[in-house]
């Protein structure tokens, strides 16, 4: 009998073909009227983590140039405490949330990484502005919140055997829908991985 597909590996396959397709207008449209129900209660999530990806180019504006790291364990420990909290207060499962938000930091690291790759290799493309990284984080802290509710809400079929059926379709149609470039479309994938985890970590 084959193997089941982990979560990690079946979103690197779906959205490998998503980056594939990107060129066309086909892939690129977002999914219409029926087709949105087929993603379930997982689409609000995704879209999120989405919205989490693209603000971390500018956090990366923000930390360019400066002394300031990518890596920020004690800006990562006030996030997850945050979020645990926040899960607590709505009756949802804070170990769980915490899990998901791991991977929505290392996500936000990935594009980070990416963009000082791509701005130490050709300068031209580098920030000339840098935005006020404590309002970015305000703007983090709003997304974080809504994602924790968006969490909360989905546990059912975060913990039904569908889990990553929907999670893949919800993925795939974020990317076209949102039209990430290949850096983001990774980094999104990063950040998905524990959606259907079940305490196995």
């Amino acid at each position: 009998m084959r193997p089941h597909p982990s979560p990690r590996h079946a979103l690197i396959a779906v959205l490998a073909t998503a980056v594939l397709a990107t060129g066309a207008t086909a892939a690129v449209a977002a999914p219409a009227g029926p087709a949105r129900v087929q993603h379930g209660t997982l689409r609000p999530l995704v879209d999120l983590s989405a919205q989490r990806v693209l603000v971390a180019d500018e956090v990366a504006a923000a930390k360019w140039g400066t002394d300031s790291p990518i890596d920020d364990p004690a800006r990562e420990r006030e996030v997850l405490e945050a979020v645990a909290r926040q899960a607590e207060e709505l009756g949802a499962d804070p170990v769980a949330t915490s899990r998901i938000f791991r991977d929505q930091i290392e996500a936000s690291k990935v594009v980070q990484r990416g963009l000082y790759s791509r701005w130490d290799a050709d300068p031209a493309q580098a920030p000339t502005e840098r935005p006020d990284l404590g309002r970015v984080r305000l703007e983090i802290n709003r997304i974080n919140g809504e994602l924790v509710r968006a969490i909360a809400d989905s546990a059912a079929v975060r913990e039904s055997p569908s889990c990553v059926g929907h999670l893949t379709a919800g993925a795939a149609a974020v990317v076209h829908g949102r039209h990430l470039d290949p850096l983001h479309t990774v980094a999104l994938g990063r950040s998905l991985p524990s959606v259907c985890e079940r305490g196995e970590r």
